[in-house]
């Protein structure tokens, strides 16, 4: 949400600010404002460059409620399986997605049930990407679903982005693997053994990454959340 009036700073849990407007006299507690690079200057904000905001146990007051991005800008939404980016995805966005479990949902929906999906995999994920470039194409400002250890899809982003002259941004769920693996065990589907171990590898890579506040490789910035955090937000969402 966008904040009016001066916003204040607090720490996050790795001693990085993060900004939270005035509280509203008589009023509850606002919840932190997000100023990300993209967008446009607004009355009240302060620019920041690039760069990673925490919002991870954000020193005892509440994440916020809504991330704003620019018009025209990309989202990915990064974790481990079953850190729950589909959830956020789905409860989040009103904007264009780009969610490839919502397109193996589609195709299990209209496949023989008893038929395991590694058979169709590929179409499935053909059919994914087919629709993402549909919606890059149009030039729409699009979430996309970002599994991790496909990094030439963040690449094709970030060129997409940088070709319209907006950025591509990062939502980071910052999730324990046994965490993940409930989460996996919850929605009833759970990959291998030794893909959750490589999503693992990739993943803390990434994470080391963002620790040190350094967005990812083609991101404007990238924003890491926890549960708390992720279970707080309501809406992500674009200028107009």
């Amino acid at each position: 949400m966008t904040a009016r009036g001066e916003p204040t700073t607090v720490q996050s849990s790795s001693g990085r600010e993060v900004s939270a407007p005035p509280p509203s006299p008589g009023g509850p507690a606002p919840a932190l404002a997000t100023t990300l690079p993209a967008l446009p200057a607004q009355p009240g904000t302060r620019q920041i460059p690039a760069t990673v905001r925490d919002l991870r146990a954000t020193g005892g007051r509440p994440a916020p409620d809504t991330l704003t991005f620019g018009q025209g800008d990309l989202v990915v939404v990064s974790g481990l399986p079953g850190s729950g980016k589909s959830t956020l995805i789905r409860r989040t966005v009103r904007a264009a997605r780009a969610d490839s479990q919502d397109t193996r949902e589609q195709w299990e929906a209209r496949l023989p049930a008893a038929l395991p999906y590694a058979l169709y995999r590929p179409l499935a994920r053909l059919a994914h990407y087919a629709a993402l470039r549909r919606m890059l194409r149009a030039g729409r400002s699009v979430v996309v679903h970002d599994c991790g250890t496909q990094r030439w899809v963040r690449h094709w982003l970030a060129r997409e982005a940088r070709r319209r002259g907006r950025t591509l941004h990062m939502v980071f769920l910052d999730v324990d693997p046994d965490t993940a693996l409930d989460g996996q065990r919850a929605r009833g589907r759970g990959v291998s053994r030794y893909a959750f171990l490589r999503h693992r590898r990739v993943v803390a890579r990434l994470l080391a990454t963002l620790d040190a506040g350094t967005p990812p490789p083609g991101c404007g910035s990238a924003t890491l959340l926890d549960r708390a955090a992720a279970d707080r937000l309501r809406t992500l969402t674009f200028r107009a």
